[in-house]
């Protein structure tokens, strides 16, 4: 749903609201918040996607270079050498490998905490905001 779409929907129900005035509340001021919370939402969701698909991207990235440091592994188990040298050679490039997806695996969950960090920090702030908006309207008129 489009920002003018949006804008159209909550301006027709106020509109729809205030026919039946009724004392004391601010339609308008209610259904502004209510667009606020959807906006939020809006928000936290689309950082919410962008975070799964940086986490998918580097999932990926980390097959691809798994997948290469494997067959590179596998180069070198064959090619000519006398077996403890090639024994001592696959001992440390798997020792690499396996370092390598460790710290691939820290990224993958910096990543992914980050992106949940970011939804949670979005619709936090929308949160204290209704409450100050909510105190707003519970205030009284002098």
């Amino acid at each position: 749903m489009n920002q003018t779409t949006s804008t159209n929907l909550f301006g027709d129900i106020v509109k729809l609201l205030e026919q039946y005035k009724l004392p004391g509340i601010d339609v308008a001021a209610i259904v502004d918040m209510r667009r606020k919370d959807i906006e939020a939402l809006m928000t936290a969701n689309r950082v919410a996607l962008e975070g799964a698909q940086s986490v998918g991207q580097k999932q990926v990235e980390i097959l691809r270079s798994t997948l290469d440091q494997l067959s590179s592994l596998i180069q070198q188990a064959t090619a000519s050498g006398s077996m403890a040298e090639k024994t001592t050679k696959t001992g440390e490039l798997v020792q690499q490998v396996l370092q390598r997806a460790l710290e691939n695996m820290r990224e993958l969950a910096e990543t992914a905490y980050k992106s949940q960090s970011d939804t949670y920090v979005v619709l936090t702030k929308r949160i204290q905001e209704n409450l100050d908006e909510a105190k707003a309207l519970l205030r009284p008129e002098k």
